[in-house]
């Protein structure tokens, strides 16, 4: 029986396991979401909130604890120095998860997970100036796009009267080959 046993085993043995959900606590530490299963995201839920836990603590023996089990000192000091400041005020739930629908080879459920409390960490390059960014960047377009609107429709005229030159250029007589027959 199964009793207490609330982990997902992810059909891998102990030491895969944990080996995989180190790497992915490490990705998730330093891209702040990653796209990954939806049984992957659920597993690593806990452990990486554990870690934040453990880096809320800030002490030797969390930091000791961190290290032996994420196995890179970059995403140690990255969770101690940028996460776990950032969620000091809440008491758990530092991570969410987006389901995203089936993945096109296998059709697994896919989700994204990544931190709640965390805005910069969040952002797809990692950076936390990258909403800033990305604000300017909306804006800037928003008044560039306004004085090429009035070019857009003598552009797209041209185009529309390309589209419809080669149908004209068929003689009547001949058909088109069809795709699905093999030429004769």
């Amino acid at each position: 029986m199964r009793h207490r046993n609330k982990s997902a085993k992810l059909k891998r043995n102990a030491s895969h396991r944990r080996a995989l959900l180190a790497n992915l606590s490490c990705s998730l530490i330093e891209h702040g979401r990653i796209k990954t299963t939806l049984g992957k995201a659920k597993a690593l839920r806990p452990v990486v909130e554990k870690l934040v836990t453990l880096g809320k603590r800030d002490d030797l023996h969390s930091r000791r604890l961190a290290v032996a089990f994420l196995r890179d000192k970059d995403s140690m000091k990255k969770l101690f120095a940028e996460v776990a400041p950032a969620a000091k005020n809440r008491q758990g739930g530092y991570t969410r998860i987006t389901k995203l629908g089936p993945r096109m080879s296998d059709a697994a459920p896919m989700a994204y997970i990544e931190w709640v409390d965390i805005p910069g960490l969040a952002a797809e390059d990692g950076d936390e100036a990258a909403p800033a960014a990305k604000a300017e960047k909306t804006a800037e377009p928003a008044t560039e796009e306004a004085s090429p609107a009035e070019d857009s429709p003598a552009k797209e005229e041209p185009a529309a009267e390309t589209e419809e030159a080669p149908a004209e250029e068929t003689p009547a007589g001949e058909e088109t080959p069809d795709k699905d027959k093999p030429a004769s």
